[in-house]
C-alpha cells in the first residue's frame, strides 16, 4: 500500500493503490502486487493490484453491460459529464501534476504542461464539445422511391461491446485522456491497462470521472504487469471487445494488431517513431537550435514523436553543433520535484542500457563526443544529456527509436540526400526540419514519409490535431477528429416513399 503521506498531496483520497472494476476499488484475487518506484531516487511509492485474466475478463463484462444504458445517453449528457471532468482535472490540476512527477519522473514544470495537455483532450472541441456535433448526413438518392440517410453509432452497439486501451508510461496522465475522452464522448465504454510502471495517473483520473458522474461499469482498470501477455490477449480477442486503442513499441504494436485480426476488430495504433530532425542552410540557426531541444530533450528524450536522428547541412553544421552543446550543457539534471532540475530521469536502467549502446555504438563508428555519454553517479536513473557529431548513417541510433537524452548530429549536403535518409527507416511517426525558402517548406513537408510535420518548430502536439503516423507506426487518428475512430457508420435506405 501506499503512504499517502508520502506523496505530498492536498488532497490525499486522489491516491488509489487498487484497480478499478464494475465501480468497486479491488485487489488482486491472489493478494499479488506491483511496486511502483520514483526512478529519480529509486524509492518505492507504493502498490498496486496484480491482476489476472479472471479479473480482465470480469472488467470487460462489466463494461459490456454498462455499454448498454452509456450508449443510449445523448450527447448532450456525455458533453456534461466530461466538463465536469475536465473541471475537477483543473480543480487538482497541482496533485496530478505532482504525481506525475512522482512516478514518471519528468520535471514539475514538464508535468505541469503535461496534465494541462491531458486536461485539454477532455475539454477540447475534439471530444466534449464533439460529443454534440457527432452529425451524420442525407445523401440525394437517384431514385425517386428512395432516401438515404447516414447516421454514427457507438462502435458495436448490438453486441455491447466496449473499447480496450492500452497506454506508455512516458505520458501517464495524457495518453489515459487521449484514447480514453473520445471513447466516452462517442458512448463507448472502456477497459484501461495503464503501465506497470506509472499506474497512479490513471487510477488518480478514474476517481475524479467517477465524482464527475461517470457510472459503474464505463470505465475500467486493469493493473498488471506479470500477466501482460494474458490480459493483451484477452482484450484483443475477447468478442466483446469491438476496438483496441495501444501506444507503444512498434514489435508489440503488431503482435496486438495480430492478435486483434481474429475478431476483426477495429484498431488505432500509434507505434514506435524515428523521428528525422533537418536542418538547412537557409534556417534560422538560433530558431533551430530552440527547436532542437524542445523537440530531443523533452521528456528526457522520452517522447514518441522527439526528433531521433537530427541532420545538418555542411556550411551551418559546425555552428549548429557549438550552439547546441553549449545549451544542452547548461542543463540541470535532477529530481523533478527540484525547482531547479530542467531534466530528469529515464524511466528505468533498461532505459539508460540502451542509451548507452547507442552511444557507444557511434562512437566506435567513428562519431565524436561533444558532450555527456554516460551515466551520472548516484542514486536513480539519470544519463548525462548527450550530444555526438559526425554520426554515420549506418550507426544503431540512425537506426533505432533510442527513447533517451543522446543528440546524435549527421552531416548532409543536397536536399535531396537529406530527403532519402530522412525516409529511409520503416516508420513514419513524425518529422522537423528548419528553413526559410517557402518552396523548399513545401517541397520537404510534402516529401517526408510521415504523418505529422514540424516546419520550422520542434513542437507539434496538441489536442486538436489529428496524431497519428503511417508505415509502422500505426493506424488510425487520436486527438482531433479522433471521436470518429470509436463511431461506427451506418447507411439506412428508406423506400416505399
Amino acid at each position: 500500500m501506499a503512504s499517502t503521506a508520502a506523496f505530498g498531496f492536498k488532497e490525499p483520497s486522489l491516491i488509489r493503490t487498487q484497480a478499478y472494476i464494475d465501480g468497486k476499488w479491488v485487489d488482486a484475487k491472489d493478494g499479488g502486487v506491483i511496486k511502483v518506484t520514483n526512478p529519480a531516487t529509486a524509492e518505492e511509492l507504493g502498490t498496486v493490484p496484480e491482476l489476472g485474466l479472471d479479473e480482465t475478463k470480469q472488467a470487460i463484462a462489466a463494461a459490456s453491460e454498462a455499454f448498454k444504458t452509456w450508449s443510449k445517453t445523448t450527447p448532450k449528457q456525455r458533453h456534461d459529464i466530461l466538463m465536469k471532468f475536465y473541471a475537477l482535472m483543473q480543480e487538482h490540476q497541482d496533485d496530478l501534476a505532482r504525481l506525475i512527477t512522482l512516478e514518471n519522473g519528468k520535471p514539475l514544470a514538464e508535468a505541469k504542461g503535461e496534465h494541462a495537455y491531458s486536461a485539454s483532450f477532455i475539454e477540447s472541441g475534439r471530444v466534449a464539445e464533439e460529443a454534440v456535433r457527432t452529425y451524420g448526413e442525407v445523401i440525394p438518392s437517384p431514385f425517386p422511391q428512395l432516401r438515404n440517410v447516414v447516421i454514427k453509432q457507438p462502435i458495436g452497439m448490438v453486441l455491447s461491446p466496449h473499447r480496450a486501451i492500452l497506454t506508455p508510461w512516458n505520458f501517464p496522465s495524457a495518453m489515459i485522456t487521449r484514447k480514453l475522452g473520445a471513447a466516452l464522448a462517442a458512448g463507448c465504454t472502456a477497459v484501461i491497462k495503464p503501465p506497470s510502471e506509472t499506474p497512479f495517473s490513471a487510477l488518480a483520473l478514474v476517481e475524479l470521472a467517477t465524482r464527475a458522474g461517470v457510472p459503474p461499469g464505463v470505465i475500467n482498470v486493469v493493473t498488471t504487469q506479470a500477466n501482460v501477455s494474458a490480459v493483451g490477449r484477452e482484450m484483443c480477442e475477447n468478442t466483446a471487445v469491438k476496438k483496441v486503442s495501444f501506444t507503444g513499441s512498434t514489435p508489440v504494436a503488431k503482435m496486438l494488431y495480430g492478435l486483434a485480426a481474429s475478431t476483426l476488430k477495429k484498431v488505432s495504433i500509434e507505434a514506435g517513431g524515428n523521428a528525422p530532425f533537418i536542418v538547412f542552410d537557409d534556417a534560422d540557426i538560433d530558431a533551430a537550435v530552440a527547436g532542437a531541444i524542445v523537440c530531443k530533450f523533452r521528456g528526457t528524450g522520452q517522447t514518441c514523436v522527439c526528433a531521433n536522428r537530427i541532420y545538418v547541412q555542411s556550411s551551418v553544421y559546425a555552428d549548429f553543433a557549438s550552439r547546441l552543446a553549449e545549451k544542452v550543457a547548461a542543463f540541470k539534471v535532477g529530481n523533478g520535484l527540484d525547482e531547479n532540475t530542467t531534466h530528469g530521469p529515464l524511466i528505468h536502467d533498461r532505459a539508460i542500457e540502451k542509451v548507452q549502446r547507442h552511444v557507444d555504438d557511434a562512437l566506435a563508428k567513428g562519431a565524436q563526443l561533444i558532450h555527456g555519454g554516460k551515466r551520472l553517479p548516484g542514486p536513480g536513473s539519470f544519463f548525462a544529456p548527450t550530444v555526438l557529431s559526425d554520426v554515420p548513417p549506418d550507426a544503431l541510433v540512425n537506426k533505432e527509436e533510442t527513447f533517451g537524452p543522446l543528440a546524435a548530429l549527421t552531416r548532409f549536403e543536397t536536399e535531396e540526400e537529406v530527403i532519402k535518409l530522412a525516409n529511409d527507416t520503416p516508420v513514419g511517426l513524425a518529422g522537423y526540419f528548419y528553413s526559410r525558402d517557402v518552396g523548399r517548406v513545401w517541397r520537404v513537408a510534402e516529401a517526408l514519409e510521415v504523418g505529422m510535420v514540424g516546419t520550422n518548430t520542434g513542437l507539434i502536439s496538441q489536442a486538436v490535431i489529428p496524431f497519428g503516423g503511417v508505415k509502422e507506426s500505426g493506424l488510425g487518428r487520436e486527438g482531433g477528429h479522433g471521436i470518429e475512430e470509436y463511431m461506427n457508420v451506418k447507411f439506412i435506405a428508406f423506400g416505399g416513399l
